[in-house]
């Protein structure tokens, strides 16, 4: 028995049976169940119809024996995991030096004062330049530019060069995207803080900053991904990279299997990453919309 708070007792109710409750949930499904459903159905429906036109095609034989072959892709898979650390590092070293250099780009274009219009028109500039300019078109540049004019001190390595060049050109695109969390940050923050006596770069540093940076650590997260993407493209100025080891296994094999292995592996790293930055967006929208309340 049960008491109802009112000193009354009751028999305690009983649970019905699971397969009752299964029917239950079969005839009454629960909010969103069913366009999970028939997302899912459709999804399968849409991959059968492609894996079917593609399996039946007059060419798949062909198609499977130079594109998706078992043999290639156990024997150079391993090989070409290898050469991925290259891409790894010239990633990590990167990053560290765009995550500095866009921000310290970013404070110089949000200085407001006349006498910083230099500084700031610089900036501006470098910013359309290298975002502006393909990026392969920046790589060639430095990669064969100039070590081309032999200046002292000056040297050939394509690591050094590759990573020159993808931070010039991811610095230009982070800037951006720290100048765009400083600019959501409310005048009021920094009036506040100036009220308080504190100098402008001290408002800039201990107040906008911090607020700045927090906000946009999701589009950072996703510039990274394109970044991780991005190292690939310095193959073409030498360096010995996961795609320019598949080339070369390309061309012994008379196959272009390792071109999909490359793929295999870059998606799973950057689907987790994606997946990641989804889940940051969702958990900042669920604030929001808490805060709001």
């Amino acid at each position: 028995t049960i008491d109802d708070g009112r000193g009354v007792s009751g028999p305690v109710p009983s649970r019905p049976p699971l397969s009752q409750r299964i029917a239950e949930t079969l005839r009454h499904p629960p909010p969103g169940a069913r366009a999970v459903a028939i997302a899912t159905v459709s999804t399968i429906v849409l991959l059968a119809v492609v894996a079917f036109v593609a399996v039946n095609s007059p060419g798949w034989e062909r198609v499977q024996a130079t594109f998706f072959s078992f043999e290639v892709f156990g024997e150079r898979f391993t090989q070409l995991l290898s050469a991925f650390r290259v891409n790894v590092q010239i990633f990590l070293i990167s990053q560290v030096l765009i995550l500095i250099g866009g921000l310290v780009v970013a404070v110089l274009r949000s200085l407001h004062s006349p006498v910083f219009f230099p500084i700031r028109l610089a900036a501006t500039i470098y910013v359309d330049v290298f975002r502006g300019v393909p990026s392969i078109l920046v790589i060639f540049l430095l990669g064969f530019g100039v070590p081309a004019l032999r200046l002292p001190g000056t040297t050939t390595e394509p690591f050094f060069w590759a990573i020159v060049a993808l931070t010039l050109i991811w610095s230009a695109y982070v800037a951006e995207v720290y100048r765009a969390g400083i600019e959501s940050v409310h005048p009021s923050q920094n009036a506040a803080a100036r009220s308080l006596g504190l100098t402008a770069a001290q408002s800039m540093r201990y107040v906008v900053l911090p607020q700045a940076v927090r906000r946009v650590i999701p589009p950072l997260l996703n510039d990274s991904i394109g970044l991780l993407k991005d190292t690939a493209l310095v193959s073409f100025i030498g360096a010995v990279e996961i795609f320019r080891r598949a080339q070369i296994v390309q061309a012994a094999e008379f196959n272009f299997t390792p071109y999909l292995i490359v793929s295999v592996i870059f998606l799973a790293v950057t689907v987790p990453m994606s997946r990641f930055v989804d889940w940051l967006v969702a958990r900042d929208r669920r604030r929001q919309m808490a805060g709001a309340r």
